[in-house]
Formats: structure tokens, sequence, C-alpha cells
């Protein structure tokens, strides 16, 4: 370990010494923790992102005032002409998948404080009538999926230090949701030190610990090549990865259309959008901005520009985005060995902290003080060769858990799994009543007869059915 002179003179050359503030309070086993913090953070980079208007830091509205709506976009089929395409895609997918070539990666980083859950967000019990978990549903998906196709699907789950522990013995407890715990890799994202908003200087979260948080979704690449994962895919056979978030309980995990459409188009990487509800609904929205295939998030679109519209009357900013990717794993491995890093944000924020006195301070939400850093995961989009934007269902595909209640909840989401599940039960020939709770596994409604053989001809079905294998 370095003494206490060559971390002081290490840290005096970036104006950080007041790290070192309350050494000599600390027992041994306390400063090898702080020195161990003080060793994974870039200093350099720190200093650089702390300076507004610093290249590294983006420049979202700039951007904004060149951007055009994206113009390779594959919009959801209407004529016999696009029905054939996606077709087409569906089968490629679906090859894609049997040749064992199709890994899936998911986000779940994040606490569910937000609805009032003090736990791991994949943790929430989203299923209607099962109170199935976030995870489960996802987890059931693809192993149908795999079965579907004969093959096994590698699930690369990003944690953080908040969500890690309890993620992995969630899935233990429930023997991994069916998958082998072989192909299932857990992976933590990294973290970046709060900075005072004034002075620049790294904030102290306690007398020996950093003010740390979650260096955004788009710190997967560096997490997965840090962990040895991206080897890992290469040495399975993993050549394409579809990416999601674990708050979208009806993603369309490993979608066949979508994975045989970005491999049509050689895409480097894809993105699926919806169309959104209003200007003002606050989603980040898919545009070209100097021919490159970019995502503007909602707090940089000025006012005016998110209520531009088409002469046909609708938003020309509306390709929302909705967190679902499809991208190439070699092209992730070319941005980490070119040293391609993914620009920073810097969100103003509320940040508690130790202060020089040794009191800790809780800023109200509304008092920003700090800066934190993140990086975004499509703004790999720009970077890539080739770049695909793909239409989806909106009412199948995106019923996101954001929000304790109203637009985006627990209700919403619960509504449209319902809602869906009525529909496919009708396509089936049941007599379904509108409005009435009913779950289906994945494990059964992605089996090839799954639900032929389970649903008889005007069959009813009652309220909190659920259906499984």
């Amino acid at each position: 370990m370095p003494s206490f002179a060559e971390l002081y003179a290490h840290l005096s050359t970036h104006n950080q010494c007041h790290l070192l503030q309350w050494w000599d309070h600390l027992d041994q086993r306390a400063r090898d923790r702080l020195v161990a913090q003080l060793e994974s953070i870039d200093f350099p980079l720190i200093s650089r992102l702390s300076h507004e208007g610093h290249e590294d830091c983006s420049s979202g509205r700039d951007r904004a005032a060149r951007a055009t709506p994206p113009t390779q976009l594959i919009a959801q089929p209407k004529s016999p002409e696009d029905r054939d395409l996606w077709q087409q895609a569906t089968a490629r997918g679906e090859s894609l998948l049997q040749d064992g070539v199709v890994g899936a990666i998911l986000v779940a980083g994040g606490q569910g404080t937000r609805l009032g859950f003090d736990k791991p967000k994949g943790m929430f019990p989203i299923g209607p009538v099962s109170q199935r978990s976030l995870f489960q549903v996802f987890c059931e998906q693809l192993l149908a999926r795999g079965r579907k196709a004969g093959t096994v699907i590698p699930y690369f789950v990003m944690t953080s230090d908040a969500t890690h522990d309890e993620t992995v013995a969630f899935f233990e407890e429930n023997h991994f949701f069916g998958l082998k715990s072989r192909d299932v890799y857990f992976f933590r994202q990294g973290k970046l030190p709060a900075v005072d908003d004034q002075t620049g200087q790294i904030l102290l979260a306690d007398k020996g610990e950093i003010a740390l948080s979650p260096d955004g979704h788009g710190g997967m690449v560096k997490a997965l090549r840090t962990a040895g994962l991206l080897d890992e895919m290469r040495e399975r056979g993993i050549e394409t990865l579809y990416y999601h978030q674990v708050d979208n309980p009806t993603a369309i995990v490993c979608d066949p259309a979508f994975l045989g459409l970005h491999e049509m188009h050689q895409s480097d990487m894809s993105t699926k959008v919806v169309n959104k509800v209003s200007a003002e609904e606050k989603m980040g929205v898919l545009v070209s901005v100097d021919g490159q295939t970019q995502i503007i998030e909602y707090s940089d679109m000025p006012v005016a520009r998110t209520r531009e519209v088409e002469p046909d009357g609708t938003l020309r900013f509306r390709a929302g985005n909705t967190a679902m990717h499809v991208v190439r794993r070699g092209y992730l491995e070319e941005l980490v060995d070119q040293g391609r890093d993914l620009p920073y944000h810097r969100a103003h924020k509320p940040v508690p902290y130790l202060a020089p006195t040794g009191e800790r301070i809780q800023p109200e939400p509304t008092a920003k003080n700090a800066y934190k850093f993140e990086q975004f995961i499509f703004d790999i989009l720009p970077m890539a060769a080739t770049a695909l934007v793909v239409e989806a269902d909106r009412a199948a595909e995106f019923n996101p858990v954001k929000n304790q209640s109203g637009a985006d909840s627990p209700d919403t989401s619960r509504a449209a799994i319902c809602r869906l599940n009525r529909e496919a039960l009708r396509a089936m020939g049941a007599k379904v009543p509108d409005d009435i709770q009913v779950e289906i596994s994945p494990l059964l409604a992605l089996h090839e007869l799954g639900l032929v053989t389970k649903i008889k001809p005007d069959q009813p079905i009652a309220d909190g059915t659920i259906l499984t294998p």
C-alpha cells in the first residue's frame, strides 16, 4: 500500500488532498478500503469532466438544434410487402437462435425506490395474478425461446453494488427460474465519484469513503471487458446480443424479427422505438445528426423542437427510445480495443456528503450541490458504421414500470399484460370477458403448441386464471 506521503503527493496534483483529511481517524481496514477507492479513480478524467463545456461532457442541446428525424427506420408492417419483409426477418432471426449465436444482456442495477420497493427492481412482483417477479418473466421468456430454438441463450445480467448480492441470492433461491446457473453471468457496472458543483472537488460520503455512484448503462461495455465476459462470449460463439432493461415486462426478449432485421442490414447496432404519445412525454428520441443515428435525451430537446409536426400532423420527433437494442459482439470488442470511449453526461444532483467539519449533510431534493457522471449505451449508435432503427408495437412491447402510480406504473403495466393475454386467448377461440385478470406463463405462450393444447374452442376463461405448462 502506498504511504500517506505518496498518496498526498498524488492527490495534490489534482487538488483532491481533502480526501485524506480523516486519515488519522481510520483503522487499517478503513484505510485499505479508501486506498482501493482512490486507486480506482481516473483523476485527470474527473478533473476534465468537472469543468463545464469540456468536450467529454455531451452537448445534447447543440445536437438537438441540428437534429432531423431518423432516416434508416423500418416501420411496423402495413402493406403485403412490409409483412413479407418482417416474415423473412423472423425466419432469419429464428435461424440465428437455432445456430446458438445469440446472447442476451439485462441491465438490472437499479433499486425499486421509485416504486416504493426497497429491493432490486428486478425482484418487483409484476405478475397480475401470480406475482411473478420481473426477473422471472424475463428468464422464462429466455428459457422458452431457447427451448423453441433447440439451443441455450446465455444471460448476462449487469448489477450494481446496490443490487448485486440480493440479485444473485434471488436467482439462487429460485433455482435461476429454470435456466442453468452456468448460463447466467452476473457482472457489476463501474462507479464514478460525485464532485462539488462549485469547486470540482470529489465528495466524501464518510471519513473513509468516497461518494461514488454507478457510471450509467453505458459503463456496460467496460464492465463486460473487465469481467472477462467479452472473451467468454467469443468462446461460446456468441455473435449477436439482445439488450434490454429490467423495467419493461412486455419486452420481447430475443425477438426473432428484430434479430433478423439487424442481421439482414448487417448493422453494428439496432434499436427499437415507439411512437411517443405526446410531445411532452419524457422519452429520449431517435434522430439523425449530421448523417449519424443518435438518441437525444428529452431533457436536452428544446420544447419547441419536441412540438414540431409533419404535414400530416404527426410529431416530427416521435421515435421514442425503448432501451431495447441488438448489438454485434465484435463491435463492442472494437470499441474497447480501439479505446473509443463513450461521451460522459453530467447530471446536476443533490448528493449527501461529509462536510469538512465532520457533519453529514443531506441536501433537500431541490438543493442540487454536485455533479454525477454517466455514460449511456445508446451513445455507441453514432459510432457505428451501420445503425438501424426498428419501430415496435407500443401496445404490445412497451409497458414499463417506472413510477409508483399514474402512467408507466405497476397498475398500467399489469393491465397491459392482462390485455395481451386476453387477446392471445381469444385468438385461440376462448371466451374471455373484458377486463378480467388472466396470466399466461411465457413457458406456455412461447411453446409451439402450448396454448393450442391448453385451450379448447369456446372455452370460458375465469377471472384470476393462471395458465402454465
